[in-house]
């Protein structure tokens, strides 16, 4: 694996990971806090999407260009081989793919929150008057 990969691999995780404490039930303190802390850290992470769309660019290039191994001339251990490149860019394509979903998961997540929170003040403000 590429050390594209594994930083994408990683970054995956860590949405994944972020994805779960974000929708996890928590006491509204540590929860507001916990999604301010999150929404600062999603300006700097958006390069994942940029990223994440070259490496799919990089594999779309790569399978319009790969040697097809479909006829009889092919030994066993070539078509293994190929299959095993289709597998990898298929895994491939699922983690960039999982990796823009996560993103705009937790951006939407924290949107909704704040916007909730909003609203609750602008409650507290039409009960106190």
């Amino acid at each position: 694996m590429a050390l594209q990969w594994v930083i994408l691999s990683y970054m995956v995780a860590a949405e994944a990971a972020l994805a779960i404490l974000l929708t996890i039930p928590s006491p509204k303190l540590l929860k507001n806090r916990f999604v301010s802390l999150i929404s600062l850290i999603l300006q700097p992470a958006f390069f994942i999407i940029p990223f994440a769309g070259f490496q799919l660019l990089d594999i779309y290039w790569k399978n319009e260009h790969r040697l097809m191994c479909t006829s009889e001339i092919c030994t066993a251990a070539e078509r293994d081989r190929y299959e095993k490149s289709v597998f990898k860019a298929q895994r491939n394509v699922i983690l960039c793919a999982t990796a823009c979903f996560l993103y705009w998961c937790i951006q939407r997540v924290c949107k909704y929150h704040k916007e909730i929170q909003s609203l609750e003040e602008v409650e507290k403000r039409y009960k106190n008057q």
